[in-house]
């Protein structure tokens, strides 16, 4: 969840947030090994079949009255038990990565992680507006027909490991410590990243900015390193199959919005039929995006913020304290994406009044925009009416070793 905000739907309330777990990145793709020598007989061999890569996701009407939050339910599972549970309303989100539950939605028995620090490892997710702390578990992650065994995961408001710190909430405006707060169950983060920190906590325990911690008691908390494997962890990433990547294919919204819309996620890039990249064009990360004559070299793509987030005082605010647009009318709007390769593409897009749109009962809504002063964010909007690719870092594909977006 790169940049997202959270906005009642009747009410202007926003909170912006920004990549949680910090900025390291890893290469996890995996060789294999061969034999070779002559059989003494002909053998034959039968390809596996392949699991079923696909899960329904939808925007639509939910208990916190959010716009653009795309969601999906995630089914977690004791470690190699069918002691499971499935968690419904939890965020998909391209621009973070590794799941993360509310401690309130869990009821399962999951293990804890150690930490190296001693006790039980605990993890701070920095976001704009705020942060989520919680312990480490492991789960066996269901979704669709892949599964992520003994993962890492988050588990947001355990009072296992106490509040959180003050070196966590000092990275953020606020505690998202319930599930009213996050605007959802959980964050399933399935970016460009495996890992949600990377080498450099494996190394450091960025005591002015830590991301993890070690919990000898729930009153106790030290900043700690940690193990790769310990992280937490892009459940794609450890698929057997289907583990390079994502896409996600959603309807066109028009741009008075619409009540509900559902759409596809699809795990893996070119290891099935379902998912070949086609005629997409790659983006590779880090993108840039030229808008009326400035340059944002901070640029994403992230199903996770629910408005185009971009500078333009030129477009009317919403009244309060909000942070999107209200503008007369819908205003056509053009911009220039180019990726870390050189492609390039000039998108256009509309902005409309939120106040508007949200009073006509919309949840979908394509033409919603926000104020940001040194991003620009191709939020959930973008999402609408096309197909996006979002490749892991590392990981080979047909279109390349990602990290890449492509659509």
């Amino acid at each position: 969840m790169r940049k997202f905000a959270i906005a009642a739907v009747w009410c202007l309330s926003v909170a912006l947030a920004a990549c949680g777990g910090g900025g390291g990145s890893s290469s996890d793709t995996s060789t294999s090994a061969s034999s070779s020598g002559t059989p003494s007989a002909p053998v034959s061999s039968t390809p596996a079949t392949p699991v079923q890569n696909t899960m329904s996701v939808s925007v639509g009407p939910n208990a916190y009255r959010i716009a653009n939050s795309l969601s999906a339910s995630v089914t977690i599972c004791v470690p190699g038990t069918s002691n499971c549970q499935t968690i419904d309303n939890v965020l998909v989100d391209t621009g973070s990565y590794g799941l993360r539950l509310m401690a309130s939605a869990v009821t399962l028995p999951l293990p804890k992680v150690s930490a190296a620090a001693g006790g039980t490892l605990a993890t701070c997710a920095a976001f704009g507006t705020g942060t989520t702390y919680g312990s480490v578990a492991t789960a066996d992650i269901k979704l669709a027909g892949e599964v992520a065994s003994s993962a890492p995961v988050q588990i947001i408001a355990d009072p296992t490991v106490g509040t959180s710190p003050a070196d966590c909430t000092n990275q953020g405006v606020g505690d998202l410590n319930t599930a009213q707060a996050l605007g959802s169950n959980g964050i399933l983060g399935v970016g460009l990243e495996s890992v949600d920190c990377g080498p450099g906590c494996v190394v450091n325990t960025y005591p002015t900015s830590p991301a993890y911690f070690g919990c000898t008691s729930a009153i106790s908390c030290v900043p700690t390193t940690v193990a790769l494997a310990d992280q937490v962890t892009n459940p794609v990433s450890m698929f057997s199959t289907d583990n390079n990547g994502v896409l996600v294919q959603l309807p066109a919204v028009p741009t008075s919005g619409s009540q509900s819309l559902t759409g596809t996620l699809t795990f893996g890039i070119g290891t099935q039929t379902d998912n070949g990249l086609g005629s997409a064009t790659v983006y590779t990360d880090s993108l840039s995006t030229q808008y009326k004559g400035v340059t944002y070299s901070t640029s994403f793509i992230d199903s996770g913020s629910n408005a185009l987030f971009f500078e333009d005082p030129s477009i009317t605010q919403c009244s309060g304290s909000s942070t999107f647009y209200c503008p007369l009318s819908n205003t056509a709007l053009s911009a220039v994406m180019t990726g870390a390769n050189g492609n390039n593409t000039s998108l256009n897009f509309s902005i409309g009044n939120f106040t508007t749109m949200a009073s006509g009962g919309a949840y979908a809504m394509s033409a919603l925009g926000g104020y940001s002063s040194s991003y620009f964010d191709w939020g959930l909007p973008f999402f609408y009416g096309r197909t996006i690719y979002t490749a892991i870092d590392g990981k080979s594909t047909p279109g390349g070793t990602g990290p890449y977006y492509a659509f």
